[in-house]
Parts: C-alpha cells; sequence; structure tokens
C-alpha cells in the first residue's frame, strides 16, 4: 500500500492559495504503515500545510494535538482501536474534527457509516495526490468553518450574559417579532421603557440593526433561547 507522488512542486504552497492563511493547518494522520505515514507527511508538507503523524489511535488519543485546527487522515483497519473506532470517540466527546479516511480495505457498508457519521471522504490507497488534497482543503475549510461558527455562538453567549433579566424578555420579545407596543403590554411596562431597554440590549449585543439582533439571537444554544422566554 502506497501513496502515489507525482510532482506537486508549485510556485506557492496549496493551502496558501486556497485559504490565504499566515499558518498552515495540522493534518493528523494515523496510519499504522510506516511507509503510509512518510508519504503522507511528505505530501501533505509539499501542499503548504503541517503534518503529524501516528501508528495507531492511542498514540493518538495520548497526544495533545485534536484541539488545533486541521483535519484528519485516518486508516479504517489498524491494530487497536480502528478508524471507525475513533469516529465514534470524537462524535461522543462533541469534537467535530474532520475525517477523511483512507483506506486499502474498504467496502459499501463500510463506506456508508463513515460518511453518514460526518467523514469528509472515504479513499482507497492506492489515492491520487490530487484527490486526497483535495480532501484535505475540504476538511481543512469545515474545520475553520465550525471553528469560526463556535467563535461567534461563544461571543454571543458572553454578551447576552451581560444583559438583566428584563432586557432578556425584551430580546426574547423582539426575536419574536413583537413590536414595542405589544412588548410593553407583554411586559407590563411603559413604551418608552421598552424602547430602553431594546437600546441597551442592541447595544450589549453589538448589533446595528434589528436584522443583526434576530440573527445573534438565532446563534444562542436553544436552551438560552428558551430561558429568555421565561
Amino acid at each position: 500500500m502506497r501513496v502515489d507522488q507525482p510532482l506537486l512542486r508549485r510556485s506557492a504552497p496549496l493551502s496558501q492559495q486556497r485559504r490565504g492563511e499566515a499558518d498552515p493547518a495540522l493534518v493528523i494522520v494515523v496510519d499504522d504503515d510506516t511507509s503510509v505515514r512518510e508519504a503522507l507527511s511528505e505530501l501533505i508538507l509539499s501542499a503548504g500545510f503541517q503534518p503529524v503523524s501516528f501508528a495507531s489511535t492511542r498514540e493518538l488519543l495520548d497526544a495533545d494535538v485534536l484541539d488545533s485546527p486541521g483535519c484528519l487522515i485516518v486508516d479504517v483497519r489498524m491494530p487497536g482501536a480502528s478508524g471507525l473506532d475513533l469516529q465514534r470517540h470524537l462524535a461522543q466527546n462533541g469534537n467535530p474534527k474532520p475525517l477523511i479516511f483512507l483506506t486499502g480495505h474498504g467496502d459499501i457498508p463500510m463506506t456508508v457509516q463513515a460518511m453518514k457519521a460526518g467523514a469528509v471522504d472515504f479513499l482507497t490507497k492506492p489515492v491520487r495526490d490530487q484527490t486526497l488534497l483535495d480532501a484535505v482543503i475540504a476538511g481543512v475549510a469545515t474545520d475553520a468553518a465550525r471553528r469560526a461558527e463556535a467563535a461567534v455562538v461563544k461571543r454571543n453567549v458572553e454578551h447576552l450574559e451581560t444583559l438583566t433579566p428584563r432586557e432578556r424578555e425584551v430580546l426574547h420579545e423582539v426575536a419574536r417579532g413583537r413590536i414595542n407596543k405589544q412588548i410593553a403590554f407583554d411586559l407590563g411596562i411603559s413604551e418608552v421603557t421598552v424602547k430602553l431597554h431594546r437600546g441597551n440590549v442592541m447595544r450589549k449585543m453589538e448589533a446595528a440593526s434589528i436584522g443583526e439582533l434576530i440573527r445573534a439571537w438565532e446563534t444562542l444554544p436553544a436552551p438560552m433561547r428558551q430561558a429568555g422566554a421565561t
């Protein structure tokens, strides 16, 4: 089993051309075949990404790399825990790290299982360099998008926590599409007070418009949105 390697030297690293990032993403390779790990590491490095490799799932889990930006390239069948076991472990621990399966022993049921569980791709050895790199680029992009989304959610949660209980109530009513007069009636306060609270909500949530405010509200975890109704 080997990865075929046509010439991959470019005027600029592929990752920088496609992503425009200063720091390369970490591409984690997990495969019990030394020659495959070496070939993949060379290929990944030549494309401008940073490779790190492990001979088993246990070695990977014992290392402190899974929180780094990037993706995983994982063999399916290895001594000890398999690549599918690793996928289940990450899912159970709330780690949405994008996985690319690369195996010499794939079959349709296995492929379906991996893809249904969220794998970026399921490739068979030997694999064309560009096919693998396309999957890596997709995996890195998926991870970057998830991290950006998580950062937005974290920021909005932090902003929400600065609101008073009454401001949260007003925010919830605004998100429901209620106008000031209706909110005032529902909450038993004056319309002027509603306007004051809504202005504070806009400022604290750093929203320049009602549309931005509602979009921020929709990013919040469901329990927080439901709590705003109480």
